[in-house]
């Protein structure tokens, strides 16, 4: 009996730690060595400048997560599409985290087509695509009529229309579609910031003489990114990754941007969002060119594969913080009305 009046006197006293509301997650994939004072990589800046002060250990990632004062989160997710899904599934699970109202920024570098951007420019996806979920025959081995090697999960032959698809069996993990009316706002309030280009970037990307675009200083636009685990490259991929991106978005897609990651975070917060963890129409994709996905004219796609990016990416990595920033800025600053009601 005296135990029973004892826990009653200091139950009320043990208090459960309140989850932290989280306005928004800023989502980065890799780090060069230490995630502050040294080269950066895709989180280093959000680190530094917005910044994000606290660590929190998060020993399901690969990283410490960092909060700001404002409600900003940041993760590091380790490169690939394993370590995307699995950190952001940590994350989305973390009982330390109220993520129910979050807005989630993918921000991070890209490989870019010729055909759409300049180096340092930053496109806003509106589809997420993967690029591994596929049949693939050895390139030394591709029947003479086929433009590439690849072909759908159930499919006979390279896919051009949806009827070419799939005859067969296949998964429901290779399109995303990203709300629509969020990434307008975003593009819109975005459009005009200013990425500055290093000469040495001016120069490489001058030898593409049949890509007009390449020639633009580094700029703002709307464009959908394949997700792969496997680094591709060259014309003939180029050709495939245009026409996968617009084959799963039922046509209305544009293929600008390659990444290695982003289908295994969307396919992550997708299934918190089943349990009520997530707000999947929250979500923004925004990747910025480090390097182009098709070697510049009279280099091999096995140079261009492995050749430094220009400048070492650094217009790619200022362009995904100075964009992205001003989304997450805009948020947090009105956060009394979007906590609740999505941006129009």
């Amino acid at each position: 009996m005296k135990l029973l009046v004892l826990s009653l006197l200091v139950l009320p006293l043990l208090t459960v730690a309140e989850p932290i509301p989280i306005k928004v997650v800023v989502v980065s994939m890799f780090e060069y060595g230490e995630v502050t004072g040294d080269r950066p990589g895709e989180f280093q800046f959000w680190v530094e400048r917005l910044p994000m002060e606290k660590r929190l250990p998060f020993p399901a990632g690969e990283f410490d997560l960092r909060l700001s004062e404002h409600g900003v989160l940041g993760i590091c997710t380790g490169g690939g599409i394993a370590n995307a899904t699995a950190s952001v599934m940590a994350l989305g699970l973390d009982d330390r985290f109220d993520l129910s109202n979050a807005y989630w920024l993918v921000a991070g570098i890209a490989g870019g087509d010729p055909e759409d951007l300049s180096l340092g420019s930053a496109a806003w996806a509106k589809f997420v695509i993967d690029g591994d979920l596929m049949v693939e025959i050895d390139a030394r081995e591709i029947p003479e009529d086929w433009p590439y090697g690849i072909i759908p999960l159930g499919g006979q032959k390279p896919a051009k229309v949806d009827a070419d698809l799939s005859s067969g069996w296949t998964v429901d993990t290779i399109k995303f579609a990203l709300n629509d009316a969020l990434v307008n706002w975003a593009y819109r309030l975005t459009k005009d910031v200013e990425i500055p280009a290093s000469d040495s970037v001016s120069r490489f990307q001058a030898q593409f003489t049949e890509h007009p675009k390449t020639r633009k200083p580094p700029f703002v636009t709307i464009g959908d990114t394949l997700s792969a685990s496997t680094y591709w490259h060259g014309h003939s991929l180029n050709d495939w990754a245009n026409d996968w991106v617009k084959l799963y978005s039922s046509q209305q897609g544009n293929f600008m941007t390659s990444n290695m990651e982003d289908s295994g975070t969307m396919t992550a917060l997708h299934r918190l969002a089943r349990v009520n963890k997530v707000d999947a129409n929250r979500v923004l994709v925004l990747r910025t060119a480090s390097n182009f996905t098709v070697p510049p004219p009279g280099r091999t796609a096995a140079w261009s594969a492995t050749a430094e990016y220009p400048d070492k990416g650094r217009a790619s990595l200022e362009a995904a913080y100075r964009v992205g920033s001003v989304v997450v800025k805009t948020l947090v600053a009105n956060w009394d009305q979007y906590k609740n009601e999505l941006p129009q």
